[in-house]
């Protein structure tokens, strides 16, 4: 049995991709947090983001990763 397909080795693995879910949470979460305050305090507005959002997604056609 080679080391890259040890059982230690996916088990590993499995637990950096845990981590990077974790992370990706709490990012999301952060980000949610200031956009929510943003439209709160009246400086955007769900339009505004939406509008961005769409503009910004135009660049990443096709996009950089596999879909499915």
């Amino acid at each position: 049995m080679d080391q890259l397909s040890s059982p230690m080795n996916e088990v590993n693995i499995m637990a950096k991709l845990a981590d990077l879910k974790d992370e990706h949470y709490h990012t999301l979460l952060a980000l949610s947090v200031a956009i929510e305050l943003l439209i709160e305090k009246g400086i955007l507005s769900r339009e505004e983001i939406a509008r961005k959002a769409a503009e910004l997604d135009a660049f990443m056609v096709p996009p950089p990763y596999p879909t499915v």
